[in-house]
């Protein structure tokens, strides 16, 4: 699919596909992809950030890569590895007077023994492709650092291969749950746009897009009992998935039109993912449905 044309056809493209991005989101993406430029999303856990760039991928037509970040990621298990296993394999079956020729050793460190990680994969792709950079924020300085350097120009290095560059870079999405402040050389790389939480308005009509069988009363009792939870002071407050995830349990369990404290009490669990939080949600059951 060619790349919408404005910033409002770019939210209906995405409603089609079933995430309804606010005005800011919509044009943050839009820029994204006009600019060629990363997009930084920063907000609270469970507002959309990783569901917005699965379903770019999907209304562009582009393969979504996901590098997913975590505490102690290195450069090669983002970029690329060598298939140690298979090279050893490879030097066994080789015979002694093989091994002594010339090049036997440079061909161990060919293409078939590459195992390509995301971003390499990334780079490979290009604009044929969607990177979701997952929680960025995980990563250390060191690979944020470098990070950097390769969305600068989206061209690769491997010594024993030479240089992969993309012609066109893929539409990049960066997610934050700000666990650590990022700095400023990176955002100012990116586009950027925080996500909150959407309206009462919004939320209930992101549940009814998503899960259109849910009559309006349903979806506006269980949106309207996750904003009382979101002003209680929650370790965990409960995302849009979870509101989603609440409205399609109490469905399975014949909810129609109510959300009385019984099937809030039996259905928490959909909800409220923290011990301490159940605890302190538990004595406030009649307070959600009121």
């Amino acid at each position: 699919m060619t790349r919408p044309e404005s910033p409002a056809a770019l939210t209906e493209t995405l409603r089609g596909g079933g995430y309804l991005a606010d005005r800011g989101l919509a044009t943050a993406a839009y820029l994204a992809l006009a600019l060629d430029r990363p997009l930084l999303l920063e907000g609270e856990v469970g507002v959309g950030k990783t569901e917005i760039a699965r379903t770019l991928a999907s209304v562009l037509g582009r393969r979504l890569i996901r590098l997913q970040c975590y505490e102690g990621i290195d450069t090669h298990q983002a970029l690329y590895e060598w298939d140690y296993a298979r090279q050893l394999l490879q030097i066994r079956a080789l015979s002694e007077s093989a091994r002594a020729e010339d090049g036997a050793v440079d061909a161990l460190f060919g293409p078939q023994f590459l195992l390509e990680r995301p971003l390499l994969d990334a780079v490979r792709a290009g604009d044929g492709a969607v990177l979701l950079v997952d929680e960025i924020d995980r990563a250390d300085d060191e690979f944020e650092a470098f990070l950097l350097e390769l969305l600068s120009d989206f061209a690769i290095t491997i010594p024993e291969i030479g240089t992969i560059a993309a012609e066109r870079p893929p539409l990049v999405v960066l997610t934050s749950n700000r666990t650590r402040e990022l700095h400023d050389a990176l955002k100012r790389r990116c586009l950027y746009h925080w996500v909150d939480y959407p309206t009462l308005e919004r939320e209930v009509e992101i549940v009814t897009v998503r899960e259109p069988g849910v009559s309006a009363a349903l979806a506006g009792a269980v949106v309207a009992a996750v904003h009382r939870l979101r002003e209680l002071d929650l370790a965990k407050p409960p995302g849009v998935a979870e509101t989603i995830d609440w409205v399609r349990t109490l469905v399975v369990l014949g909810a129609t039109d109510d959300l009385d404290p019984e099937a809030v009490a039996d259905t928490l669990g959909a909800v409220v993912k923290d011990r301490d939080d159940l605890e302190v949600v538990r004595d406030r059951v009649h307070e959600l449905t009121r």
